[in-house]
């Protein structure tokens, strides 16, 4: 990755994360939970992909290179459910690069 696609990756990671501490706050008006789940928030970086880390549980991935998932092409920013902890499912669900935020919910990526 060339700087300043870094640059453009790491502020839509940075979206991405408001976004859902946004979704969640919208779900709830609890504030110690709100307070704690966005604590819990972070993000873990691998060799192919960033894990989305909510509390204990994993939100997603998000590919940081261009590559194929079971035999699907993928691109960087794409964005997966979990599979369970170590990997990313099959189908890509959204982009960190979209302004859309329809694609995901505080809980992780939309299903299919």
């Amino acid at each position: 990755m060339n700087s300043d696609t870094k640059k453009t990756y790491d502020s839509s990671i940075d979206n991405l994360l408001e976004n859902i501490k946004l979704k969640y706050s919208n779900w709830t008006t609890y504030e110690d939970g709100i307070k704690r789940f966005n604590e819990g928030l972070h993000m873990k970086s691998g060799r192919k992909f960033d894990k989305v880390i909510a509390g204990s549980s994993v939100w997603g991935f998000v590919a940081k290179t261009d590559g194929v998932l079971k035999g699907i092409p993928y691109f960087v920013g794409d964005v997966f459910k979990a599979a369970g902890w170590r990997a990313p499912a099959k189908h890509v669900r959204g982009s960190i690069f979209s302004s859309e935020t329809n694609w995901f919910a505080w809980t992780g990526p939309n299903y299919l």
